[in-house]
């Protein structure tokens, strides 16, 4: 049997600007949309408002609005007093049709571009456009559902995994902790890091087919199968493995809407053991949802090909508090990204 891979060593260069250049990639087209299709600027000029009457008066769904208004704040181009969306000073000269220095036919050049025209469906209806990259042209989440895209996908996360894993378990409170359940976890990769730095821990990796095989397959090969299993099931629709002190979402919640966030804290929180950590491990926007900058681009990009969005650091307490779990905290680690955690009571 070979020796495990070794998952605590990090790379000696930052590859963050090389994540941004993916993690954002949508972000220009959205805007396009905005500017082109909507004329999203020139109107809010004259209709300053909540996000429900912006809703309203362009006839826009409530997720991806809430995400292209938390985009154009983190870019300086709106504002909210606490009761309205407004324009700052740089949306007014450049984004605003009246204005002589307004751009709109400079970003009519990218207008036909295919997120671009996605993102007009999209804004509308709030569900998701097709995974762009994929031939079949099938939703994401039904894509996942074949060999052929599942095993592609896996090892994309997986090879992020790579580089995040390590600042993910340097940064969660897993001391004394035993058992960890890795809901939704890919390749296993997240479980497996977790483990190489923490003796006292094992994992059990739940995915439903095909992506269990996948991670048997890869768990395998990394040499840490002795310590992490895979469970196979359905987070939606089986209930979650019992035994466990340590529940952890890597990069899941943001692919879904506020009502599927809300199952599956609720299932966590009736499977997790009394005194149990839940830690959620995603790009989290801050409190207030007007930044970090690079977080707003990459939900742009969730919002388009998911269900789901990145999520505040605010609004995870309020959704981790509603299912039940006490002690809210939070932490950066690596690549814009974070971990917040939280505990199940044991009483």
């Amino acid at each position: 049997m070979n020796a495990p891979e070794d998952l605590t060593r990090v790379p000696h260069t930052d590859p963050l600007e090389i994540y941004r250049y993916r993690d954002g990639l949508y972000a220009v087209d959205l805007l396009t949309a905005a500017v082109c299709e909507f004329d999203f600027f020139t109107w809010l000029e004259a209709n300053p408002g909540d996000a429900e009457s912006i809703g309203r008066g362009l006839g826009l769904a409530a997720r991806p609005l809430d995400v292209m208004l938390t985009l154009f704040a983190a870019d300086g181009f709106l504002r909210c007093d606490g009761r309205a969306w407004r324009l700052t000073e740089r949306a007014r000269e450049h984004l605003v049709s009246t204005s002589p220095f307004f751009l709109g036919p400079y970003y009519a050049s990218l207008k036909e571009r295919p997120v671009a025209r996605d993102y007009g469906r999209v804004l509308r209806t709030g569900r998701p456009a097709n995974w762009g990259s994929y031939r079949d042209e099938k939703a994401w989440d039904d894509a996942m559902r074949t060999e052929a895209f599942a095993t592609s996908f896996t090892a994309a996360m997986d090879c992020r995994g790579a580089y995040l894993g390590p600042a993910l378990a340097k940064a969660a409170p897993l001391a004394g902790r035993r058992r960890l359940l890795d809901i939704a976890g890919g390749s296993g990769v997240y479980a497996c890091t977790l483990v190489a730095h923490h003796p006292e821990l094992s994992a059990t990796v739940l995915e439903r087919s095909p992506v269990d095989g996948i991670a048997r397959t890869m768990i395998r090969r990394r040499g840490w199968d002795g310590r992490v299993t895979v469970s196979a099931g359905d987070m939606f629709r089986d209930p979650l493995p019992g035994g466990h002190d340590v529940h952890l979402f890597s990069n899941v919640l943001h692919d879904w809407d506020v009502p599927e966030v809300r199952k599956l804290l609720a299932a966590s929180f009736a499977a997790l053991e009394p005194g149990g950590l839940m830690v959620v491990h995603d790009a989290h926007l801050d409190a207030t949802k007007t930044g970090p900058l690079p977080v707003a681009r990459y939900s742009a990009l969730l919002m388009a090909i998911t269900e789901g969005r990145c999520y505040g650091t605010g609004e995870m307490e309020e959704l981790l508090t509603e299912a039940g779990f006490l002690g809210f905290a939070h932490a950066d680690t690596i690549a814009d990204r974070s971990i917040v955690w939280a505990e199940k009571p044991r009483g």
